[in-house]
């Protein structure tokens, strides 16, 4: 490869700088080229500790740098239309964090806006390009476990300290099934090969004697997806 891919990283979530950057930096095929924060300060503080040459204070200074190749999208789910569909505009190929929409409708708007502008859109969803995902499938494609027929998938975590968290927050598409219930469901559809038929999401209270936040944050997310010809799909959220 003569050229790496020269990213821009669209806000300093930790998903950022936690995961995603170092990632790049260590990447033989890219490179992070910009990094752009709603301010300065912060975007310059980032740019510092990663060694990146450039930091914007707007998202829309960095869509404008004809020196970006690619952008990574860490925002608040209910920003990922709207960047997408700007990055697409400006002729960036854009990977953009899970859930990539709120709903079908804004993803499929996202996916025109791409398509129109010739750039990719992916989704980032790590575990699926896993090689223990490819050997997965390749276990349930030669039939050596049988038939699948069902799929049962539990992602958990207690974030009790932190009742202001932006996961919980429903008017941002915060939410069990969009922050992490998301997971197992997208694993069941990709094994599967198919679409859920029906749904059915139930949630409820548990009581706890110490604080709102635990009873808020201890969720536990339960998916479990059916062959087509059962016509049955059930997703559950139980907190």
């Amino acid at each position: 490869m003569t050229q790496k891919l020269r990213w821009g990283i669209i806000g300093c979530a930790q998903i950022a700088t936690g995961s995603v950057m170092p990632a790049i930096q260590e990447s033989e095929t890219g490179i992070i080229a910009a990094v752009a924060s709603r301010g300065l300060e912060k975007s310059s503080a980032v740019a510092a500790e990663f060694g990146i040459g450039k930091a914007y204070g707007s998202y829309e200074e960095l869509l404008a740098d004809e020196e970006i190749d690619a952008v990574y999208i860490p925002l608040p789910n209910h920003l990922h239309r709207q960047w997408v569909i700007r990055a697409a505009e400006a002729g960036k190929h854009v990977l953009c964090e899970k859930p990539i929409a709120l709903n079908s409708t804004e993803a499929a708007e996202m996916v025109e806006a791409c398509r129109k502008a010739g750039v990719h859109l992916a989704e980032a969803y790590m575990y699926r390009h896993h090689p223990r995902i490819a050997e997965l499938r390749e276990i349930i494609s030669r039939g050596d476990i049988g038939e699948l027929r069902s799929i049962r998938g539990t992602f958990t975590y207690n974030d009790a300290g932190d009742p202001s968290n932006i996961r919980f927050k429903s008017a941002w598409g915060g939410g069990s099934l969009y922050d992490v219930g998301c997971y197992p469901l997208s694993a069941a559809r990709l094994l599967f090969g198919a679409e859920p038929e029906a749904g059915k999401n139930c949630c409820g209270t548990r009581r706890n004697s110490t604080t709102a936040a635990t009873k808020i944050a201890r969720v536990s997310r339960i998916t479990v997806l059916r062959r087509r010809t059962q016509k049955v799909t059930t997703r559950r959220t139980r907190w």
